[in-house]
């Protein structure tokens, strides 16, 4: 097994007032040739958002774009006719495909949102753009990971164009558990949102992230009170 560890305080940063940002992988402003992806997983902002402001309309395309709100409340609006709120318990997934613009605003004046956007190679190119978003708080079990994303529409959670599975976990007690990859070739990065993990004798804190490969399970300790998304996804692209 090959791991490659990531630390909150080594991401890149971008506060520009209304937005407080950090990227585990190179995005906008922040370069860094050593952290591009893990494999498709191609950005994962971690990102504060004033109340009020956002991010006025703007383009994306052949992205699988996947949202998942921590506090507070988003507001989306898009070229394909979709508005909605999306809160904490909610994953959103965007095809971006051919073409698509959207905004994303902070619906509450007074309250800061906090979120996770996450940007996702896709294995087609060119579908048609494409809206869903799911309650993953009716299928969430403590101290269990659970699916939220997968590419199967008749799975658990959203699905996306990419051979990749996607999973949290919340927990109330210390929980030891084994996780088994869905395909050995995949690689699996674990952002941990609070708490504290330990993979093969490496301890996470908050906000910290590891990516796993060339193994087919292995098993990890996680602390109480800790959220961490686990996301399986291809190496090759």
């Amino acid at each position: 097994m090959k791991t490659v560890i990531h630390r909150a305080e080594t991401r890149g940063a971008a506060n520009f007032g209304w937005l407080d940002a950090r990227h585990t992988f190179s995005f906008g402003r922040y370069y860094n040739p050593d952290r591009m992806s893990f494999g498709v997983l191609r950005v994962l902002n971690d990102d504060r958002i004033a109340g009020g402001a956002g991010f006025p309309t703007h383009p994306h395309d052949n992205m699988e774009i996947v949202t998942i709100p921590l506090e507070g409340a988003l507001e989306h609006n898009d070229s394909m006719g979709n508005t909605a709120v999306i809160e904490k318990g909610k994953v959103q997934v965007m095809s971006a495909g051919t073409g698509v613009q959207h905004s994303e605003y902070n619906k509450n004046e007074n309250e800061e949102l906090k979120l996770l956007q996450i940007w996702m190679i896709p294995n087609k190119q060119n579908v048609t753009p494409r809206y869903d978003e799911v309650a993953i708080s009716e299928i969430a079990v403590e101290n269990e990971l659970y699916q939220i994303l997968s590419p199967n529409p008749d799975d658990d959670g959203v699905w996306v164009h990419q051979n990749s599975w996607w999973y949290m976990i919340q927990t109330t007690k210390d929980s030891h558990l084994t996780y088994k990859f869905k395909d050995e070739t995949n690689g699996l990065y674990i952002f941990l949102i609070k708490g504290s993990i330990t993979i093969d004798g490496e301890q996470l804190s908050t906000r910290d992230g590891i990516g796993i490969y060339q193994t087919s399970s292995f098993d990890f300790n996680i602390t109480q009170d800790s959220e961490a998304l686990f996301m399986e996804v291809p190496l090759k692209f």
